[in-house]
């Protein structure tokens, strides 16, 4: 057994983080009632050093705005829901201790088998529902696509639209039903939602069981009704989901838990778990594991381990070989329509990327051409998003006229652009089908007479994996003219911008790679004199590029797409097209995750902290006044704080006559004292009865509800006489919390805050005299909402 397992399984049955309850800390921990009352009248003495002229300024502390105003709220799906922050750290209490000091070499063999054992469960699930979305998009848009197409041979070119754009509005209205329905919080890719939980916050439903239901299936109908999206980013939302409903053991709203699995009650384990399901997303999604171990590590997860990456690796290993078995039973043609669609690699490798001084000239233009392109692509989508959130805030109705809207257009824009096209004489020497007959290929007949095919239609008539297959064809550099990858181009780069935001589960990644994949050909045609390299190989380099300016990453990309094409002599070339788009783009704007999160109103927190914080002190931004319970307080105070305010945490402080002088106990969870309330084991006297506690209570009773909500203040029933008695908080209190001093540079305390994963930082005086504590930051107090607006002045200090 590795050590590290062994380590990692000690906080296993712990019970760390609120369960239910809303984060409104506001960087204090309370609002002045109950144990003490701390006015933090000192918390301000830091000054900096003006740099023009090197004289001390006064403080900026504005003492009458201590309150911590940052939106504590954020949009999921068109609403606006409280959100809730994730507690990563291990938290440590005599009971918890007591859990650990007991716990049998079995229960650590247990909880370190249930992870691999959750991890292959992960990958299994993940690979076969990215099986299942793939064969249920192939056969209805097959079927839908062989309608159209027998229509169009009989010339019933009207009956042949109507049934085309009839079929794509009902399975988009389908979509968009689900969405405005049943589950709010599927719209969209939901990459930047998972991101965001494994950075510490947690939203509304977000991974709850019925966002993944609807997930799946309104994927499976919107990319089915021809709609520009893809499939990719909803598998990672897809592969977290799965990841959650199998850590907590099921939900209680719909009573399926499993009694073993009481060891992940707690979000670090989580957390880990719903890394790997998003590894595993990608891997379903691209039949690439490496990509997607490295897309969890460098895109979403926010924290990371050794330990975590082979777990993941191994998750997204058991995805591969699900795919592959199932294809493989596929190609005997017993799915239908299915045949050499969806999860099949985009093979390119049959020309030899053999490149010159020209070439890699061509790949520096096609670089700094999606760099240009992917930052216009993310400011024109949030616009369309800020847009959007208008008529989607209206009302179900709304969200689903909006999607008929969008879908009326993209089946005009398929079924009309193809009849400015000119047909082409099918080429000689091809061992291709020409014209294609079927629902796919590379040469549509569309209106063209016999030996003629419809190069435009090739690409609109077609799946959106079979129209990237064919813009990454090699060998008939002539097979798509240029003006119709001109017109091909433009109409995805923006039906892809104005499908994203509507109300279906929609990913990026298809129409980015068709989007750039076209203008790769289009530049590869236009260069076909200067340079040797193939069509398809430009198409390559084109989709790398824009999803490089669009996306932002470049590793994970890369062996992505290297994955998808099984073309690793083009490693070089992808990379270099990656970094120089990655680095043109950032120059104008973020990468388009990073744009949707702060967007929706997602608290993130960046590696890094901002260069005005370097000029402030975590004393600076706490938010007070601040409640501080002593460590045997009375029962009436604690449930005041706990109806008056909806704080997580509380300082516990020990005062006489158990120590000398007021130190610092600790610091108590709300859905701790819940708990403990609810069991009501008082004492009428102000005495020490943590010993007594410790024989009733096991640390489980206190590990963090799953899908079902935990205890609230409200589910309390105490009569007058309770609560005049005292409860001894010793034996539920976190005795080593994160502590720093208050003259700690409020940049390294962010960094900290977010390394560690923390939900509460405490901040302690650094000079004697003063109260144990001075405050507690909490994510809101990191916010460039909340620091700049307590010093406006500072926000332009380098």
């Amino acid at each position: 057994m590795d050590r590290r397992e062994d380590d990692d399984s000690l906080h296993g049955g712990g019970g760390g983080g609120g369960g239910g309850d809303i984060e409104h800390d506001g960087g204090g921990g309370g609002g002045g009632v109950g144990g003490y009352l701390y006015e933090r009248r000192d918390s301000n003495a830091s000054s900096f050093w003006d740099r023009e002229g090197g004289a001390v300024r006064e403080p900026l502390l504005n003492l009458r705005s201590r309150v911590n105003t940052t939106s504590q709220i954020a949009i999921v799906g068109a609403k606006v829901y409280p959100i809730e922050s994730l507690d990563y750290e291990i938290f440590e209490n005599e009971l918890i201790k007591q859990d650990w000091r007991t716990r049998k070499r079995i229960e650590i063999f247990q909880y370190v088998f249930l992870k691999w054992t959750l991890a292959l469960l992960i990958g299994l699930f993940t690979g076969v529902v990215g099986f299942f979305n793939n064969l249920a998009v192939e056969n209805i848009a097959g079927v839908k696509l062989l309608i159209t197409s027998n229509l169009m041979l009989k010339e019933k070119y009207y009956q042949a639209f109507a049934a085309f754009a009839g079929i794509n509005v009902i399975l988009a209205m389908s979509a968009a039903a689900l969405c405005a329905f049943i589950a709010p919080a599927a719209a969209g890719s939901g990459i930047p939602e998972v991101k965001a939980y494994l950075n510490g916050v947690d939203a509304h439903s977000i991974l709850a069981p019925s966002t993944l239901f609807v997930k799946i299936f309104g994927s499976i109908f919107g990319v089915a009704a021809g709609l520009v999206v893809g499939k990719e980013g909803p598998m990672v939302h897809t592969g977290a989901c799965i990841a959650n409903l199998l850590g907590q053991g099921g939900s209680r709203k719909y009573r399926l838990t499993w009694k073993w699995l009481r060891f992940f009650k707690n979000d670090r384990d989580r957390r880990d778990l719903i890394t790997c399901g998003a590894a595993a997303g990608v891997a379903a999604a691209f039949r690439a594991p490496v990509g997607g171990v490295l897309f969890a590590l460098e895109e979403a997860a926010s924290w990371w381990r050794s330990a975590l990456l082979w777990r993941t690796f191994f998750t997204t290993a058991v995805v591969a070989v699900v795919l592959r078995s199932f294809i493989s039973f596929c190609r005997n043609g017993n799915c239908g329509l299915f045949g050499q669609g969806g999860l099949i690699m985009f093979d390119v490798n049959s020309e030899i990327p053999a490149y010159n001084t020209p070439d890699l000239l061509a790949v520096i233009l096609i670089g700094v051409l999606g760099g240009l392109l992917g930052a216009l692509y993310n400011y024109l989508v949030d616009k369309v998003l800020r847009t959007y959130s208008f008529i989607n805030e209206r009302g179900p109705a709304f969200k689903i006229l909006l999607v008929i809207a969008i879908s009326l257009l993209t089946s005009c824009c398929a079924y009309g652009l193809p009849w400015i096209a000119q047909c082409t004489p099918c080429p000689t020497d091809s061992d291709k089908e020409c014209p294609t007959i079927g629902r796919s290929g590379n040469y549509k007949n569309f209106q063209c007479q016999p030996g003629h095919y419809n190069d435009l239609a090739s690409l609109f008539l077609n799946t959106n994996d079979d129209a990237i297959r064919n813009l990454f064809s090699s060998g008939n550099k002539n097979e798509f003219h240029i003006t119709t990858l001109f017109i091909f181009f433009t109409g995805i780069y923006f039906l892809g911008i104005i499908t994203y935001g509507i109300a279906v589960p929609s990913g990026l990644f298809i129409p980015v790679i068709l989007a750039g994949a076209s203008y790769g050909r289009l530049v590869g045609r236009l260069m076909g004199s200067f340079s040797s390299l193939d069509v398809g190989l430009f198409a390559l380099l084109g989709a790398a590029s824009f999803l490089g300016g669009t996306m932002r990453m470049t590793v994970s990309l890369c062996v992505i797409l290297l994955e998808l094409t099984n073309d690793l002599l083009m490693l070089p070339l992808v990379m270099l097209v990656l970094l120089i788009s990655k680095t043109v783009a950032d120059c104008f704007n973020k990468g388009v995750y990073d744009q949707i999160v702060k967007l929706k109103g997602l608290p993130y927190l960046e590696a890094h902290g901002e260069p005005y914080m370097r000029h402030l002190s975590a004393g600076d931004v706490c938010s007070g006044p601040l409640i501080v319970f002593s460590s045997v307080e009375k029962v009436g105070n604690i449930m005041h704080a706990l109806m008056m305010t909806r704080h997580n945490g509380f300082p516990v402080v020990d005062e006489p006559p158990f120590v000398e002088a007021p130190e610092l106990s600790g610091l108590v969870l709300r859905s701790h004292l819940l708990v403990l309330l609810q069991r009501k084991k008082f004492t009428k006297n102000r005495v020490l009865s943590g010993s007594e506690l410790l024989t009733v209570f096991h640390a489980f009773d206190f590990a963090k509800a799953g899908s079902g909500k935990g205890l609230k203040v409200e589910d309390l029933d105490l009569s007058e006489e309770e609560m005049e008695m005292y409860v001894d908080l010793h034996p539920v209190t976190n005795t080593s919390p994160y502590m720093v001093a208050d003259t700690m540079s409020l940049a390294k305390a962010a960094v900290l805050f977010r390394e560690l994963g923390l939900r509460h930082l405490c901040v302690v005086p650094k000079t004697p005299g003063r109260p144990p504590i001075v405050g507690i930051l909490t994510r809101h107090d990191f916010m460039p909402e909340h620091v700049l607006g307590l010093y406006p002045q500072i926000a332009h200090q380098k």
